[in-house]
């Protein structure tokens, strides 16, 4: 395929920096989720299953240097990549004792480990977590990236959808990272049942006002056996087809800061034990319609970015 222009893409990204391809290394750990266990409420996201989003990860009980040595060898001779991003993928991983938590980015730190990056709540950002990765990134000399699960800024669909936090949390959380100099890609999922084009562009214009590095955008999955699965068994919710889930990725892309990196337009997702996944499509064709109707619509990332700095009073310039 030819490489990709309408977006700002996180391939891209990493190739300019480092010169040569980049690949992520998943890590799971023994953990769970303050969502989970009654801290701040039970049964989780209404999404979620056990893996947690990480369905393709080797198991937690394999110790953090053997899960990189492995995953190493699979991605590294497939892809002849040379350098890797150490990815805490499952749960919160900032969920955790802060000893223990530093021991888990102690024994990431090898030679060809060129960032890290860390998935968690908002909810579960803390300085003194933030302030001892941004000592390591400046020991080291890496980026560290910390992912955010938001999902959507509609606080009543984050109600709906048992998140266990607002919209508040996450924004004291983004300011908070941005204050250690560590990156924010933010996870964004476009198509849940309660949300409309509103919401769609609501979420580019906060994100771009915060400030945010980095998006993850993804297509909602629907796994048996979880809260979600169960209302779409019964069809109390219905989802958006997939021409309209393209439509969102653009008006939401349009929207945009150009400068902010994207790492994905849609998510790969697990068939096995699943509803729904995708509309029965592979996820790069999705991806590849979506680049092809921009095209077609000399359209790009940020050509709608004109909200901030006092767009009211710009006629005065």
């Amino acid at each position: 395929m030819n490489q990709i222009t309408v977006y700002n893409t996180y391939s891209k990204y990493l190739n300019d920096k480092y010169g040569e391809k980049v690949y992520k290394l998943p890590i799971s750990l023994p953990l769970t989720c303050p969502n989970r266990d009654g801290t701040v409420g039970k049964g989780g996201c209404i999404f979620c299953g056990e893996e947690g989003g990480s369905f393709e990860n080797l198991s937690s009980s394999i110790s953090i240097r053997e899960q990189l040595i492995r995953n190493k060898e699979y991605i590294g001779n497939k892809y002849k990549a040379k350098k890797f991003i150490a990815y805490f993928q499952n749960f919160t991983n900032t969920y955790l004792p802060f000893e223990n938590f530093k021991d888990c980015i102690d024994g990431a730190l090898t030679d060809d480990i060129v960032e890290i990056s860390i998935s968690t709540r908002p909810d579960c950002i803390n300085d003194k977590y933030l302030e001892y990765l941004s000592n390591v990134k400046k020991e080291y000399n890496i980026d560290i990236t910390i992912e955010l699960g938001l999902q959507t800024v509609n606080y009543l669909t984050l109600k709906k959808i048992n998140r266990g936090h607002t919209l508040g949390e996450y924004i004291d959380a983004s300011i908070r990272i941005k204050k250690y100099n560590l990156r924010n890609c933010t996870h964004i999922i476009l198509n849940l049942p309660w949300d409309n084009d509103i919401d769609v562009v609501e979420n580019a214009k906060i994100l771009s006002a915060l400030g945010i590095e980095e998006i993850k955008l993804h297509a909602l999955y629907i796994v048996d056996g979880t809260t979600l699965g169960n209302l779409y068994k019964k069809e109390e919710i219905s989802l958006i087809s997939k021409d309209e889930y393209i439509e969102r990725v653009i008006l939401f892309l349009e929207h945009l800061d150009p400068n902010i990196i994207i790492q994905r337009v849609i998510g790969r997702a697990p068939e096995e034990n699943s509803l729904f996944v995708n509309w029965n499509e592979s996820w790069w064709r999705i991806r590849d319609e979506i680049v092809s109707i921009m095209e077609s619509r000399h359209s790009r990332q940020g050509i709608k970015f004109d909200y901030l700095n006092g767009k009211g009073i710009k006629k005065f310039k």
